[in-house]
C-alpha cells in the first residue's frame, strides 16, 4: 500500500517552510538548498546552511503521511477585513516537493476551518520545525 501511495519517499526532493507574520515571513528553511534563515532573540536575521539527515527527511515524510497532510486544504488562511486585522498572527507555508508533484499548504494560526485539517497541518508544521531545531542543535 505504501509503495503505491500518491507521494513516495523514493520520489522525494525537498521540504521547505516559511513562517512569520503575514507581512514579514523572515523565518525559512529549504532542505534542497540547505538555506536556513531565522530571527534570533535580538531580532537579527541569522542565515546559515543546515543539513537535515536522510533519516530526518524520511521521518518528516512519514509524519506527513501519518497526519494526512496530503488531504488538507492548500489555503487555510483566515479572511481579513482590513490590512491591520491579524497582522501579527503567525502564518506558515509548508511545501513537500516530489519528482512529479508536491503539496503546498498556507496556514494562519487562527484558521477557523475544519479542526481535523487544522490539527493535521499544525502537527506536521510543528514536526518540521522540531526537526530543524534538533538539526540546528547538533
Amino acid at each position: 500500500m505504501i509503495k503505491n501511495a500518491p507521494f513516495r519517499y523514493s520520489d522525494f526532493e525537498y521540504v521547505a517552510i516559511q513562517y512569520g507574520s503575514r507581512d514579514s515571513m523572515l523565518n525559512s528553511y529549504n532542505s534542497a538548498t540547505q538555506d536556513y534563515q531565522y530571527l534570533d532573540r535580538e531580532n537579527k536575521i541569522v542565515k546559515k546552511k543546515l543539513k537535515l539527515s536522510s533519516d530526518d527527511l524520511l521521518f518528516l515524510h512519514r509524519k506527513a503521511m501519518e497526519m494526512g497532510f496530503w488531504n488538507v486544504e492548500d489555503d487555510m488562511t483566515t479572511p481579513r477585513t482590513d490590512s491591520i486585522t491579524g497582522r501579527v498572527v503567525p502564518r506558515y507555508i509548508l511545501e513537500f516537493k516530489y519528482k512529479e508533484k508536491g503539496k503546498t499548504v498556507t496556514m494562519d494560526a487562527d484558521y477557523p476551518g475544519n479542526q481535523k485539517m487544522m490539527d493535521a497541518a499544525k502537527t506536521t508544521i510543528e514536526t518540521v520545525l522540531e526537526r530543524i531545531n534538533i538539526a540546528n542543535a547538533r
